[in-house]
């Protein structure tokens, strides 16, 4: 009697959509399967990673660094602000490895589908969290103004200049499909951000004199150099090749491609010569003191 009972507890508790109208399964299926549904839900799922991140970082920094809570509130701010940046970065240039190097989704010989009209559900996923992602950024940078970015309002600039480019590029190719392989290209760049991020940290902590922040430095000037100069360089060169199928894309894709990604690759020009300078002096002073 009771196996018979929770028997059909059981079969009454689970769903069946077939027990609702038709026309609400088919919403149900339609919104399952669409391409808007897996944007939305992977750039809300970045925005909510970053919120998480962000508390994490905080909660492990109180225990696990002395001088966490010796910092004052503008510190931690963008102390944590800086975790999920990081965490965004090793993800985003992860999957952008992946995608343009170890799968054959922008294999010339894979398909004989035009190469900036490739998309995959993976790529397709990683750009709808990029979107949260600086979309959460940009909300933390407008929100704790001047605390993220500095006090250098030329730094500030920058930093939303950066996030409004990338977003507005990231989301014209996501509901375009196209030309994600140069967008996937641009978010590899994002690799040089955990040394960008550990320099940071290194500096607050009072480390500007440590073996690890020369090594960091040096380690930060070869990635700037290799993914975001070298690669850029590539980056047009491969677009310069491909232009007969650049030309394919939408109109306002393809006159922000000609557009967005030189003044990317400036603002990259500039701060590879302040990461020189910043390198020259900090080795110099490593010498001198030894």
């Amino acid at each position: 009697m009771q196996f018979r009972l929770a028997w059909s507890f059981h079969k009454s508790s689970t769903v069946d959509l077939h027990s609702f109208p038709p026309a609400f399964t088919s919403f149900v299926g339609k919104l399952s399967s669409s391409k808007e549904f897996h944007w939305l839900a992977s750039c809300s799922f970045g925005i909510i990673t970053c919120k998480l991140v962000y508390s994490i970082t905080g909660f492990i920094s109180t225990f696990c660094f002395k001088g966490y809570r010796k910092l004052s509130n503008k510190e931690k701010v963008e102390w944590n602000n800086r975790g999920f940046s990081t965490f965004h970065a090793l993800i985003a240039a992860l999957a952008s490895l992946y995608l343009l190097l170890f799968s054959d989704l922008f294999d010339e010989e894979s398909s004989d589908e035009l190469i900036v009209n490739r998309t995959s559900i993976i790529s397709n996923m990683i750009l709808g969290f990029s979107i949260g992602y600086f979309l959460s950024d940009l909300a933390m940078v407008f929100w704790h103004f001047p605390a993220l970015g500095g006090l250098e309002y030329l730094l500030y600039l920058y930093q939303v200049l950066h996030h409004g480019l990338s977003m507005f590029s990231i989301f014209l190719s996501l509901i375009s499909s196209q030309g994600q392989i140069y967008i996937l290209m641009v978010l590899f760049s994002e690799s040089t951000t955990p040394f960008v991020n550990l320099r940071w940290y290194l500096d607050v902590a009072g480390q500007k004199s440590s073996t690890i922040y020369v090594y960091n430095g040096i380690a930060l000037f070869f990635g700037w150099l290799i993914a975001r100069i070298f690669l850029f360089i590539y980056f047009f060169a491969h677009m310069l090749d491909h232009f007969d199928q650049v030309k394919k894309i939408f109109p306002l894709g393809f006159y922000s491609l000609l557009t967005v990604s030189p003044v990317l690759a400036s603002m990259n020009v500039a701060w590879f010569w302040k990461i020189i300078k910043g390198l020259i002096k900090t080795v110099s002073k490593a010498r001198y003191s030894q």
